[in-house]
């Protein structure tokens, strides 16, 4: 098992934190395996920059996700190159 720490853009943290998007599309320059963890540091894209927890000056927003699935690309729309994965929570 492997952890992955990677940036999330805000919008895409929000739905993910909320459960309304339980996969995640990646570029597969990590070797993404079922069972690794995923640490999501929610990204302001537009200013470049992290976004730390409310109240909080310091830190990052962070999701920690377990990947259940992994379809990689090359067929089905996808492509090659990429990864659709899937995410459940870390027990």
């Amino acid at each position: 098992m492997v952890e992955h720490r990677l940036k999330c853009w805000c919008n895409y943290f929000d739905a993910i934190a909320s459960g309304e998007k339980t996969f995640e599309a990646r570029f597969d320059d990590r070797g993404y395996q079922k069972g690794d963890i995923l640490v999501l540091q929610k990204f302001d894209h537009e200013h470049q920059r992290y976004v730390s927890p409310p109240g909080a000056r310091f830190g990052f927003q962070e999701l920690r996700k377990r990947i259940t699935y992994v379809m990689t690309g090359g067929r089905f729309g996808v492509e090659a190159g990429w990864v659709i994965l899937g995410l459940g929570d870390v027990q």
